[in-house]
């Protein structure tokens, strides 16, 4: 039987499904430790509040100065993991934030607790900006919409399993000896990361062109195709060796803008769904829990759809505006319904899958505007910057629950989700005229 040399030549799809096998199981499960030791103050809340130094106005301002600690840390750890390689840079990452998130169980009153938050926040810098770039090295443009999506989904997931476990411990650590309940959710959730992150250097592979798992031939697929886009993205003006080209971007710090609005959103539901629950549905610590795995869970099936049809369709700027004004109406539609325990969580599963569905999708755009060191600062500049929305949005949502009750701050994340889709659409406009000069 003759063989051409074209014949030979591997199939694109089983190459990146390979990749996909191989590298994501690693990246969601870190990812899901590393959203979990984030928001499980949520949860630690329920506790805590029998502590004379705690209150409402602490827990926010302790759940958002995490941000301002991610915020100064953010570039530079981005463009070290540019440097150094992803094996070296997020292993350290994963150990120092399981750490300082263990550490958070011996806070003694407000200034411990938000310079341990801050901490938490430096520690951490770095991590999902790093592996929204390290996912550039193996994935081209038309892949990255499902692949981030996959990726993302550890947030979901982290809420299905780790609103369970974190209500589980909560009920059965008050018979446990030593800690309070809430000193051991953070004692034992920071634990897993501090392993898992030991175990990385064996676990993944820096770049494509080093990774002993593939032949020659899958290798050259992979560069044919990001060495492809690279040259479509030069061609089109896009950015590629300077720092200085991604500060200058009025397209990136407009993405910036989105991100906050969208991220406003994500941690409304993140950091205040336990207390949403509890104070609707149920007082039991466990079934806050399981109840809380439920819009998780809506979250998962939905983005992994999202982003799939994103990617098979080519189409970017509606599929993203449409989902945030979607989370716009779940969100005021539950504010309306505040005291009614069977609409509002349906409201909030529609409003956290389309949170989910806007974060993860969110990143195809600024992936588009820059390559090479410009890229791998632009996309931590968009997170850091970004991620004031996790520093607002408690803040806010207490300020408003304090003054005018707990559906006013789900309506500002409503009305904030609504903000990003208009700024969204407008973005994606802006490019399309501009990738057409």
């Amino acid at each position: 039987m003759d063989e051409s040399p074209a014949s030979l030549q591997p199939v694109p799809a089983a190459v990146y499904r390979k990749v996909m096998w191989r590298i994501m199981p690693v990246l969601f499960g870190g990812y899901i430790l590393a959203y979990l030791d984030r928001v499980n103050v949520g949860f630690a809340k329920l506790g805590m509040r029998e502590e004379p130094w705690f209150s409402d106005a602490v827990f926010a301002t302790g759940s958002g100065i995490f941000f301002i600690g991610y915020l100064l840390f953010e570039v530079p750890g981005n463009l070290i993991l540019h440097r150094v390689g992803a094996r070296v840079w997020i292993t350290r990452i994963m150990v120092s934030w399981g750490l300082v998130s263990s550490l958070l169980a011996f806070s003694g009153g407000p200034a411990s607790f938000y310079a341990l938050r801050f901490l938490l926040g430096a520690a951490e810098a770095g991590f999902f900006p790093g592996i929204i770039l390290y996912l550039t090295y193996w994935f081209p443009a038309h892949y990255r919409a499902r692949i981030v999506a996959m990726f993302m989904t550890a947030v979901a997931f982290a809420g299905i399993f780790g609103s369970p476990v974190s209500g589980w411990i909560l009920e059965r650590a008050a018979a446990w000896a030593g800690p309070r309940p809430w000193q051991w959710l953070f004692l034992v959730e920071g634990v897993p990361s501090i392993l898992m992150g030991l175990t990385l250097p064996w676990l993944l592979t820096d770049r494509p062109s080093v990774a002993r798992w593939l032949s020659e031939a899958e290798k050259a697929v992979i560069r044919r195709d990001i060495e492809a886009e690279e040259a479509a993205k030069q061609a089109a003006g896009v950015p590629k060796a300077r720092l200085a080209d991604a500060i200058r971007s009025p397209m990136l710090w407009l993405c910036c803008l989105i991100y906050v609005t969208f991220t406003i959103g994500l941690y409304g539901v993140s950091f205040w769904m336990p207390q949403i629950i509890q104070s609707t549905i149920s007082q039991d610590s466990f079934e806050v829990g399981l109840f809380a795995a439920i819009p998780w869970t809506c979250a998962a099936l939905g983005m992994v759809w999202f982003g799939t049809r994103s990617d098979r369709t080519g189409e970017r700027r509606w599929h993203l505006s449409i989902a945030a004004w979607a989370g716009m109406l779940a969100f005021l539609a539950s504010a309306a319904w505040v005291e009614r325990p069977v609409p509002i969580l349906l409201a909030l599963s529609l409003g956290t899958t389309a949170v989910m569905c806007v974060v993860s999708g969110f990143w195809t755009l600024p992936s588009a505007l820059l390559s090479g060191t410009a890229m791998a600062a632009g996309l931590a500049l968009v997170n850091s910057v970004g991620n004031l929305g996790g520093y607002l949005s408690p803040e806010l949502f207490a300020w408003l629950k304090a003054r005018h009750g707990l559906g006013a701050g789900l309506a500002f994340v409503g009305l904030s989700l609504g903000l990003g889709g208009l700024l969204n659409a407008y973005a994606w406009g802006r490019r399309a005229v501009n990738a057409s000069r």
